[in-house]
């Protein structure tokens, strides 16, 4: 019996030590977490989303991005890291371009170069004819060249400067095994170290518009192209920031930026513009409490990335997009409580059709507008 009870004392021992001393890459930090809305108000549960009609993508799934490219074509991101070109109906589909990372948002220029932020490579422009060209993978900061490391999202305004989203500075989808497990890296620590940035093609630079972003996502521009909508992913939150910033730090506050939403119901990724100068907001997945109630307890979160990752607590499957006015009212909400059309995270809206974007899905779904 003795034996028996050295056995057991050793086997906990090492089990203790390994939840409590097993190196692992995060250092949390302590936050405030608001108390979940729920599905309330503007965001009243529905199934407006659901019964999505599908475009089949054959062995691609992910469609992350949408969008009608000046060809009048439909261009989507996947996540074998290819680029797909079909007719608006998914017809005729052929592989435009395949970069050797993994493109999750992009946008066209005045040129029709197809401008991809690859959370690998960086900013890339690819144009027409296929030929891919590097805009840049870094940014100057006191002077010096800092890696740009999850190049996330883009949008191109009407003076050809670009805005792009670098989601964390710390953990890079090429180093941590791939776009997911780094946003889950950076989301658990919340260490906020996003930033979003401005590649000026006439120049060559790359500078710090904001920063102390929690998982910078999704961007786009307001109509008068004088301020960014920027997701900030790990914090529920929607910020609106003035393009002429230099850096501001939006953990202190100021003039230059400030949350247009805040305390959403799920985790915002993608921003699009739509039609009648609305934005379209997809939510990746919706919030759960476990991981709200450990925003305060940074050693067990420390813990929980030490648990088998079949138990981390990862948020269900939810549908969820919703369409915004520039100055924050909540226009329209469509959702799928059953999740069968995984990580709605976001929307393509044309004179005829609502494409959903998807992180995972088998296929691309679109509803009727």
């Amino acid at each position: 019996m003795k034996k028996l009870f050295g056995v057991l004392g050793v086997l906990v021992l090492s089990g203790l030590a390994y939840f409590c001393l097993w190196p692992i890459p995060i250092e949390p930090v302590s936050w405030d977490a608001p108390k979940a809305p729920g599905y309330a108000g503007p965001h009243a549960v529905n199934d407006k989303l659901a019964k999505l009609n599908m475009i089949d993508l054959g062995a691609e799934a992910g469609p992350e991005h949408i969008a009608i490219g000046p060809d009048g074509k439909l261009y989507t991101t996947v996540e074998s890291g290819r680029i797909l070109r079909m007719q608006p109906d998914g017809s005729q589909q052929e592989v435009f371009a395949q970069t050797g990372g993994r493109v999750l948002g992009f946008d066209f220029d005045a040129k029709g170069h197809l401008i991809a932020a690859d959370a690998v490579k960086g900013l890339l422009s690819i144009a027409p004819d296929k030929s891919i060209k590097l805009l840049t993978d870094q940014v100057s900061v006191n002077g010096k060249a800092d890696p740009i490391r999850y190049a996330d999202a883009v949008v191109v305004a009407k003076n050809g400067k670009m805005y792009l989203s670098d989601a964390s500075t710390r953990f890079a989808p090429k180093d941590w095994g791939g776009t997911f497990e780094a946003s889950v890296l950076d989301i658990l620590e919340q260490a906020a170290t996003g930033r979003v940035l401005e590649y000026d093609p006439a120049n060559g630079q790359t500078r710090v518009v904001a920063q102390g972003l929690s998982f910078a996502n999704g961007v786009t521009l307001s109509q008068d192209e004088k301020y960014l909508f920027v997701n900030e992913t790990g914090k529920y939150r929607v910020w609106k920031i003035d393009v002429n910033a230099q850096g501001v730090d939006v953990t202190k506050g100021g003039d230059q930026a400030r949350v247009l939403f805040d305390n959403l119901p799920g985790y915002p990724d993608n921003l699009m513009r739509g039609r009648d100068g609305k934005i379209w907001l997809g939510f990746a997945k919706p919030r759960n409490p476990t991981i709200d109630d450990l925003a305060q307890k940074p050693f067990m979160r420390k813990v929980t990335l030490r648990l088998p990752r079949a138990l981390w607590p990862i948020p269900k499957a939810y549908g969820h997009v919703m369409a915004f006015t520039e100055d924050g009212k909540v226009v329209n909400d469509l959702q799928d409580p059953s999740g069968q059309y995984p990580e709605s995270t976001g929307v393509t809206e044309t004179a005829d059709r609502l494409y959903i974007q998807s992180l995972h899905a088998k296929g691309l779904g679109w509803l009727p507008r």
